[in-house]
């Protein structure tokens, strides 16, 4: 037994879970013929942290350091589009992330994806997706549709997962004077990463997923029927 240790969980309380699971599931699944299915979010807040020493470089037997305290200069944030086929990656730094930027990043997309093909994309319920702006310029261009995540789902986003690897693989590990040098290594690391992209692949059925979901509320309502 290990009684220190502890694993988080939240049960979406969406009242339009399982239609929205089967929606999402279904693209990655068996996406639509001649059509593009991103999933888009936007990573805030990224601070530019330049450590107050430099750190050691990793060497047989020692792993690399880095000073636990820093410096702030300024903060960017990535947003990012992910083709769930080819695992290629649209992405693009702002100052922030309003109604504004987004709509911004929309026309990014827009002129990436040629043709008239259809694009699906998947995102979460933040508010500045639903502006009367973006409905507007939406309404303009029918071929974008879009599919939002359940509450507290966000993990339905393979998007996260690079966002994940991202942070891991170079924010983490780097040391920034200025948001520049920061949005510098964004975008190389962007630019690596396109050129030997790799899907991440989607293997859980809607069905597993709801039958999951289902299990855990039972629980839930176990443990309040028991208090």
């Amino acid at each position: 037994m290990k009684p220190h240790l502890t694993k988080q969980f939240k049960v979406s309380s969406d009242p339009l879970f399982e239609e929205k699971v089967t929606d999402i599931v279904g693209l990655y699944l068996d996406p639509p013929e001649r059509a593009v299915v991103l999933c888009v979010d936007e990573k805030s807040q990224i601070q530019a942290l330049d450590r107050t020493q430099p750190g050691l470089p990793l060497k047989k037997g020692r792993a690399a350091t880095v000073t636990h305290d820093y410096k702030r200069h300024g903060t960017t944030t990535l947003f990012a589009a992910l083709d769930v086929k080819s695992g290629m990656v649209i992405g693009d730094c702002m100052p922030r992330h309003r109604a504004k930027e987004f709509l911004k990043f929309l026309r990014r997309i827009d002129r990436a994806v040629k043709g008239k093909r259809e694009v699906h994309l998947v995102l979460d319920n933040y508010a500045t997706h639903k502006t009367p702006d973006v409905k507007a310029w939406l309404d303009k261009h029918p071929r974008f549709k879009l599919h939002f995540t359940p509450t507290s789902a966000s993990w339905l986003n393979p998007v996260e997962r690079f966002f994940a690897e991202i942070t891991a693989r170079r924010i983490r590990r780097g040391s920034y004077s200025s948001v520049g040098d920061l949005e510098e290594a964004i975008y190389d690391y962007l630019l690596r990463h396109n050129s030997k992209p790799k899907p991440f692949v989607w293997s859980k059925t809607a069905d597993d997923i709801i039958a999951r979901e289902r299990r855990a509320l039972n629980a839930l309502d176990e443990i309040r029927g028991n208090r």
